[in-house]
This record gives C-alpha cells, sequence and structure tokens, in this order.
C-alpha cells in the first residue's frame, strides 16, 4: 500500500486519518465569516480546511432553459448559474484566507475546475490539490494538476471503475505518484444507509493506494465506520451553525 505526506502528515493505512473541513458555500457571503470557520475548524481538531475555486462562469453559463435547472434534492428549483453564484468564494479573498489559515497553522487547499483555477492557486502556493467527482473525467485537467507535482486528492463519485483507473493512469503518467481516491456520495445529504462504505475496503484493495471518504450525511456515524474500514483522509462539510442560511448548510456539520 502506497503512503504520501501532506506537509509533515503520512497518509496512508495505518496512520490516522486525515481530516478535511470543507467549506464550500457555509461562509454565506462574508470573509469574515470565512476566517472565523477556519480558526474554530482548527479548535475543532481538523487538520486542514478546504474551499473551491471557480466562479459561475468558469462553471456554466447564464442560461434559464430545462437544461440548466435543478429538479430534485436539496437545490430542487434553483438556477445553475444563481446557485453557483451563491456558493462561489470569492478569488480575492482567498489569498487572506490562506494566510489566516497558515497564521493560526492549519492547512488549507482547494478544488480547481479549469486550468485558469489551477494557475491561480499556484501563485498562492497551495501545497496540495483536490479533485472534485465531477471532474474526475476532466483527463487534461488531472494531468495539468498532476504537473504541478503536489499531492492531490480525488474524489471518485460520479466515476465507474473503468474510469477511476483511467484518472489514476491519468495522474500516474505524469510521474506524480501522491495520490489519495476518495469514496463519495453524490446525495446532499447523503443516506448512511445507501453509501456502500465497504466500497473502501474494495478501492483499497484494487488499486493499493490510501483511501478516504468524502462524506456528505449528516453526523459523525458514516465517517467513523470509514475510518474503521481503513480510510486514510475524511472530508466533512463543516459550517458554524446550520442556522447560518446558504446552499451547504442543510448537510454540513457545526462544531
Amino acid at each position: 500500500m502506497k503512503t504520501f505526506k501532506i506537509n509533515n502528515r503520512i497518509i496512508g493505512e495505518g496512520y490516522p486519518a486525515y481530516i478535511i473541513a470543507e467549506m464550500s458555500a457555509n461562509h454565506a457571503g462574508s470573509i469574515e465569516r470565512a476566517k472565523e470557520i477556519i480558526r474554530v475548524a482548527k479548535e475543532s481538531g481538523a487538520d486542514c480546511v478546504k474551499i473551491q475555486t471557480y466562479t459561475p462562469d468558469t462553471l456554466t453559463i447564464d442560461c434559464d432553459n430545462e437544461y440548466f435547472q435543478i429538479e430534485q434534492g436539496t437545490w430542487n428549483g434553483e438556477n445553475l448559474y444563481q446557485l453557483y453564484g451563491k456558493a462561489y468564494t470569492p478569488w480575492e479573498w482567498q489569498k487572506e484566507l490562506k494566510e489566516e489559515a497558515d497564521r493560526i497553522g492549519i492547512d488549507f487547499f482547494s478544488t480547481p475546475f479549469d486550468k485558469t483555477s489551477v494557475d491561480f492557486l499556484e501563485e498562492l502556493g497551495l501545497d496540495f490539490y483536490k479533485i472534485a467527482s465531477f471532474e474526475m473525467i476532466d483527463l487534461p485537467l488531472l494531468t495539468y494538476v498532476a504537473e504541478k507535482g503536489k499531492p492531490i486528492i480525488m474524489s471518485t463519485g460520479m466515476g465507474s471503475l473503468e474510469e477511476i483507473k483511467e484518472a489514476i493512469e491519468a495522474v500516474y503518467a505524469t510521474g506524480n505518484r501522491q495520490l489519495a481516491i476518495m469514496k463519495c456520495a453524490r446525495a446532499y445529504p447523503a443516506d448512511p444507509a445507501d453509501m456502500h462504505l465497504k466500497t473502501i475496503s474494495d478501492m483499497m484493495r484494487r488499486f493499493q493506494i490510501p483511501v478516504g471518504l468524502s462524506d456528505h450525511s449528516l453526523g459523525s456515524l458514516s465517517a467513523t465506520t470509514a475510518v474503521a474500514l481503513g480510510a486514510s483522509v475524511i472530508e466533512k462539510h463543516f459550517c458554524i451553525s446550520r442556522e447560518i442560511e446558504n446552499p451547504d448548510a442543510s448537510f454540513s456539520m457545526p462544531p
């Protein structure tokens, strides 16, 4: 089983799970709240805070036809462009947020969604990257990120077995072997009964690399079960309070 390091932490089987607090939209439009989330995540024992680097225009187009409407789940009735406008973390904040994380001693990284966001994050000096489930099949983006020579944590929630293999091979083809993959159920919130957590053990056996859980369920049951099954990384959406209205509050974990 391969291992790799994120800063001073070894990621892999037999080592303590690396805990990521995903901020996402929980800043609810306030940079001061975003900084507070970073501080409270550190106080709560998280190893890392994660954000996402996109704008509505880098993800979609401003269109109201049926293909750009969400028709089920947490965001039922939302238009994609408008939803991303409410959820994104302004790029002009991100240097300050990284500086706050550095100041208090918690790791900080982000999910890029295109090459422009990778270039931006490189300028910020990030030490590692997250790849979201939807981007796992964007092999040119994977290659571009992997060529930076930094660790990658990659969610696989939308991927078939063949697609996961292709994604791993795309990263490895660059010579970068610092990779963990994440079991991920793409429901928000996810029902633990539908998450098929034993897949974690199977993924570890098949791919011989660190495997974690990107957990959108409520509470800690799924995460602790995943660690018992060998998960090396746990990612949970994290908020100050679920009463603060934003697109991610309903499935996020408070301190």
